[in-house]
């Protein structure tokens, strides 16, 4: 199965955000090459907002380029046989922190925003940070850093605030 086939499904099986997802349905309908940067009409990224729910926190990454607080994330890439697999290899590779694994039940929120480049249609899931999690800042990042949920509000973007707060609700189930 393609990664395009797996955005498909992992779309079609989200129960959340009607109008949003079916947007991205009709994108990937529209752009046989929605996955990737080169769209330039917009294209599927992947990330994931690494949490520590022992300790009441988030990692956040000073974007280099947007210089925004945000989770980590970022573009498919043809190595990415799934979304999971892309927004688990960005959120490994930006954090810096091993072992992390995706919450399950799939996606936690959908998120549509434009960047200097295009549009990002954003497939937005949480990562667990093992016991004793080290983070170590990427390439990418200005700065990365833990924040206390309270906290988020303060330096993140309301984006980041509603997949915190999603996260947190399924956490609770």
């Amino acid at each position: 199965m393609s990664l395009y086939d797996d955005a498909v499904l992992v779309l079609k099986a989200y129960e959340d955000q009607e109008e949003l997802r079916r947007t991205y349905l009709e994108h990937l309908e529209t752009h046989p090459d929605g996955m990737w940067k080169a769209c330039g009409d917009g294209h599927i990224t992947a990330s994931a907002l690494v949490i520590d729910p022992s300790r009441g926190r988030v990692l956040l990454t000073l974007h280099k380029k947007l210089r925004m607080w945000l989770q980590m994330g970022g573009h498919c890439e043809p190595s990415d046989d799934t979304l999971t697999a892309a927004a688990l290899r960005e959120a490994t590779e930006e954090s810096g922190v091993a072992g992390l694994s995706l919450l399950p039940g799939g996606p936690v929120r959908l998120d549509r925003h434009h960047t200097p480049c295009a549009w990002h249609l954003d497939v937005q899931y949480a990562a667990l940070a093992p016991a004793g999690a080290v983070a170590a800042i990427s390439d990418e990042s200005l700065d990365l850093r833990w924040f206390a949920y309270d906290e988020v509000g303060d330096v993140a973007d309301g984006s980041v605030v509603r997949l915190l707060e999603a996260t947190r609700a399924r956490l609770a189930v």
